[in-house]
């Protein structure tokens, strides 16, 4: 197996940037803070019969975790970024210098994103930050050649491959379960005691390491759906897909000592079956 990463599976959580939301929206109130300005506009979308969550332009990355995945879909490791300190601007930076990095030692291969909703939220939520801290990302942004080819062309999976697209293709259907019930579908762990409407809540009383605990573990999740995804698409067999699998258990088992996202990831992750032609009796009453 080589350790060339093809493939880097990364989720994101943030946290709604209270500062900009109370100059943005409330210019004329400054005596509200950062938190009272982003619940006020939270009431008033509620109030306007929408949800209350903050469009993404507001929010800044504070956990990237990134799965790396070698071209035989061998899972090589998974690390988070800028952990223990946890800083938006770091956070990008390590991001995009490492994606360049990765993309110059084979620029013939160039290294593809793999999210769950990525295209309309994680990779956005970065791109932003890349603009809000200055930082060059000249090979991503590129807008030279045929537009699909352009790495930020909605249909170019050569650089990145939502599967969250994939699954309902291209948003043709609703992916109802999230990432939750495709995760458990194919014996990931899935959702356990945090969720993504916890993040705000978390980190604004500090339990960061809970935060990237999470992250981790959503892009394990993600990690093995595209597993399954390759499946459908023939890349892969489903005897190949157990195999991968094993191995990816067995490299979490030798970290799980000294990561503890890991050791609950393997607690709660179900046993890998390939499927039988009577549907393990799923049906039965």
């Amino acid at each position: 197996m080589s350790d060339r990463a093809a493939f880097l599976v990364f989720d994101l959580e943030s946290v709604v940037d209270g500062r900009l939301v109370q100059l943005a929206r409330f210019p004329d109130q400054p005596h509200l803070t950062p938190g009272e300005a982003v619940k006020r506009w939270q009431a008033q979308l509620i109030e306007a019969g929408k949800s209350d969550f903050v469009p993404h332009t507001f929010h800044l990355p504070v956990s990237v975790a990134i799965a790396r995945v070698a071209e035989d879909y061998t899972l090589i490791d998974v690390k988070n970024l800028d952990r223990p300190r946890f800083r938006p601007q770091v956070i990008a930076r390590q991001f995009w210098n490492g994606w360049r990095k990765h993309l110059e030692r084979n620029r013939a291969e160039p290294p593809c994103f793999v999210t769950f909703n990525g295209r309309f939220f994680d990779l956005p939520v970065m791109e932003h930050a890349a603009y809000r801290f200055g930082i060059p990302v000249p090979e991503w942004f590129r807008m030279d050649g045929p537009g699909y080819q352009q790495p930020r062309n909605r249909y170019n999976a050569t650089y990145h491959f939502d599967v969250q697209e994939f699954i309902t293709n291209a948003g043709a259907t609703h992916a109802n379960g999230g990432l939750d019930l495709f995760a458990r579908l194919v014996g990931g762990c899935g959702k356990m005691d945090t969720k993504g409407s916890m993040v705000q809540e978390l980190w604004e009383r500090g339990e960061r390491e809970r935060i990237d605990d999470y992250c981790m573990c959503d892009a394990l999740d993600t990690y093995f759906v595209f597993l399954r995804c390759r499946v459908l698409q023939g890349a892969i067999t489903l005897e190949q897909e157990r195999d991968i699998v094993a191995r990816a258990r067995g490299w979490m088992e030798t970290q799980a000592g000294v990561n503890m996202a890991l050791a609950e990831y393997l607690r709660a992750m179900g046993d890998w079956r390939t499927p039988t032609d009577d549907a393990d009796g799923m049906l039965d009453g």
